[in-house]
């Protein structure tokens, strides 16, 4: 029997306590559960798994501790675990910039835990446990020898904490930039009166069996995880500023993000030009000032 303990009961840690084999003992933790009525609160009852009083208690005793959290919370995460993560595997899942996985693993490690950076290289809800995930740090190898049979698709990137966060970063600033960057655009060709020429132009430019399809997609994506993104790309700005380049593209990215959650009541309309006119509409009301904000 391995037993787990779950740093985090979010949508990523319930997909997980889901998947885990059966004979899996899991311990879970949330911030969230001081809120009866919270989400993670309500999942308790569907999950096969141990309510946990804090951090360090879920980790005491695990095999294995899976930190899932936001990425604000990362080093916040590690720390809380450390009364009871001393001989534990600690896997972090979370969209953090390399800085910050260099500090979370250092406080693991100094509690007697055996710190593996993960990057989750595609959205977790698709592939589910086994979407694809590299590996950084020097206990790498030995987490994927040990604990690769509960489920877990993951590659070995590096010896070296920091590289596959890096990775996974750079990656977010094309993705969620190209979220913004339609969002955007399909606004304003809405408003205009253009947005079918505009979509069949970028068929020319840059392929796609269907940008029509796939705008909707990443503008509905956006407006629904919005805050998770731009949290995610306050990080990518973070890892561009560590690299010395100033994160101009990253903090707008971010900006545009945040504001998508403020449209999320528009995803009710389904299709893509019924979503921009609810948009549209809501910001009839608003200050243009008030677009990033």
């Amino acid at each position: 029997m391995t037993k787990v303990a779950l740093i985090g009961f979010g949508e990523v840690g319930q997909i997980i306590a889901e998947d885990l084999p059966a004979e899996a003992e899991i311990s879970v933790f949330d911030l969230l559960f001081a809120a009866k009525d919270s989400i993670p609160s309500r999942a308790l009852t569907g999950h096969r798994v141990r309510a946990a009083a804090n951090a360090a208690d879920a980790a005491r005793g695990a095999d294995l501790v899976i930190c899932a959290v936001t990425a604000a919370e990362t080093l916040d995460a590690a720390r809380a675990t450390t009364p009871g993560v001393r001989g534990a595997t600690y896997i972090d899942l979370n969209s953090a910039s390399p800085g910050a996985k260099r500090a979370a693993g250092a406080v693991i490690e100094a509690a007697g835990g055996r710190y593996v950076e993960a990057a989750v290289m595609t959205s977790y809800p698709t592939k589910r446990i086994a979407s694809p995930m590299l590996l950084g740090g020097p206990h790498a190898q030995a987490f994927l020898d040990r604990f690769g049979g509960l489920g877990f698709s993951a590659t070995v990137f590096s010896e070296e904490i920091g590289k596959a966060s890096a990775t996974k970063m750079c990656r977010s600033v094309m993705i969620k930039g190209v979220e913004a960057l339609l969002a955007e655009s399909m606004l304003t060709a809405r408003a205009n009166g253009v947005e079918d020429a505009v979509l069949a132009s970028l068929g020319d430019l840059l392929p796609s069996d269907n940008w029509h399809k796939l705008a909707q997609y990443m503008i509905s994506r956006s407006l629904q995880h919005g805050k998770r993104r731009a949290e995610e790309m306050r990080e990518a700005a973070r890892t561009v500023a560590e690299a010395d380049i100033a994160p101009l593209m990253s903090e707008a990215i971010a900006a545009r993000q945040d504001w998508a959650a403020t449209q999320k009541d528009a995803l009710a309309e389904g299709e893509l030009e019924r979503m921009l006119d609810a948009i549209l509409k809501t910001l009839k009301e608003a200050p243009i000032g008030k677009l990033s904000a």
